[in-house]
């Protein structure tokens, strides 16, 4: 994995001023003060239990990198060396991205967080907040514009506008949800624009169909039943081949 170190800013070396981060300053930024990580150094959870990171990666003081804060990372999180100034071993950082990312303040170099926004975003995406990343009103608009701000850069683009849609999935293929999950839960249930069937089932040879053996066929149609590739031809045929033109 490539990464992207910052470099200390000559206003920084300038002014003489010392944070507490010395060893490595990714995932960070100089708040005119001092070197602080950023929202998105710990945005992310942790591959194996916070508890065990803790152990693997014990803080220097303590005090574990947080978003605001300028806590010095585990050396064991970037080098080999036991204390600063230490060169940064490549090696090192890869293990702890793929461990511990979160204890090591290395979120935003998971490949969740790693991509880059838009030129031209509808949002401020430095800005975007923990909030609005849960948010059903912007989590859609994030993933295509700032998807590095809400971890959302292996998702193409589409996710979930309610966070709750993966808990039961039973709701991908329940008749009467069908506009609900088109709208809110897209990833989960397959419905994002690369991915949606629109094809029409209906054959040009059939003259005439059988009957619909339900009385509901006009509303599940008007919810996409007729087209939803989550019911097989035959079941949409066994209810409604009539309101489905299927032969």
């Amino acid at each position: 994995m490539s990464l992207t170190f910052v470099v200390v800013s000559v206003l920084a070396l300038a002014s003489g001023t010392e944070a507490a981060i010395s060893g490595n300053y990714n995932c960070t930024t100089y708040n005119g003060t001092s070197f602080v990580y950023t929202p998105a150094a710990v945005a992310c959870s942790n591959v194996i239990s916070d508890a065990s990171c803790q152990v693997l990666y014990a803080a220097p003081d303590t005090l574990y990198p947080a978003a605001g804060n300028d806590a010095e990372r585990a050396y064991a999180c970037y080098t080999t060396a036991t204390a600063t100034p230490a060169a940064t071993v490549s090696d090192m950082v890869t293990a702890a991205i793929s461990t511990c990312p979160k204890t090591c303040g290395f979120c935003c170099a998971t490949s969740a967080y790693s991509c880059s926004n838009v030129a031209y975003p509808r949002l401020t995406c430095s800005s975007i907040t923990a909030a609005q990343c849960a948010s059903s009103v912007w989590r859609t608009i994030i993933a295509e514009d700032c998807p590095a701000a809400c971890g959302f850069c292996n998702d193409g683009g589409c996710v979930d506008s309610v966070v709750a849609c993966a808990n039961d999935i039973s709701i991908c293929t329940t008749v009467g949800l069908q506009d609900f999950v088109n709208t809110y839960c897209q990833k989960t249930c397959s419905r994002c624009a690369s991915s949606t069937t629109t094809a029409s089932s209906s054959s040009s040879s059939c003259t005439s169909y059988t009957a619909d053996s339900s009385s509901a066929c006009a509303s599940w149609a008007a919810n996409g039943f007729c087209t939803n590739t989550f019911y097989t031809a035959a079941t949409r045929k066994s209810y409604c081949a009539t309101t489905c033109k299927l032969c």
